[in-house]
């Protein structure tokens, strides 16, 4: 019991009307979809989308079945994100299904800028350049040994340890 003449804070006051009427669940779920990308980060945050949480279930809408199937691995970072930010255990699983997207959640999408750019966006060093040509040059088809030799180029430019056409 408080001492006469201290006051309650207004957190703890409506924090134990919440948790009387039942509403601490809806206010998570309310912080987590306010705070979604900060929590998951920009990337994720752009194909998913916080539906509901119903008996410490995270049902979450994702955009597509390839992001489903990578979100199946990151669950348990996801799950470990969602309750560090709530600072106990507010979810124990994560439910994820293919969902459809309002607007803002589609202008979220576009202005994520992507992790690494496309293939199709890489220009290839002119060392490549001459390489991946030598490899074509078996082709008879000038269109399609130009096309082979800019696509092998490519691929050699990209990022990561690629392999030589020896």
């Amino acid at each position: 019991m408080p001492a006469a003449g201290s006051f309650d804070s207004l957190e703890s006051i409506l924090g134990g009307m919440a948790r009387r009427l039942g509403l601490d669940a809806k206010l998570a779920e309310f912080r987590l979809r306010r705070r979604w990308g900060e929590i998951v980060g920009l990337q994720i945050a752009a194909h998913t989308r916080p539906d509901h949480i119903r008996f410490k279930k995270l049902y979450l809408l994702v955009r597509d079945s390839v992001w489903l199937h990578q979100l199946t691995f990151l669950k348990p970072d996801l799950l470990a994100r969602i309750n560090a930010e709530a600072g106990g255990e507010a979810v124990t699983d994560i439910v994820l299904r293919i969902g459809d997207f309002g607007p803002e959640d589609e202008e979220l999408r576009r202005s994520t800028p992507d992790p690494e750019p496309r293939p199709s966006t890489l220009e290839p060093r002119t060392a490549l350049e001459h390489e991946a040509a030598a490899h074509a040059e078996a082709v008879k088809d000038p269109e399609l040994r130009a096309r082979l030799a800019a696509v092998m180029a490519q691929a050699l430019s990209l990022p990561g340890k690629p392999r030589p056409l020896r």
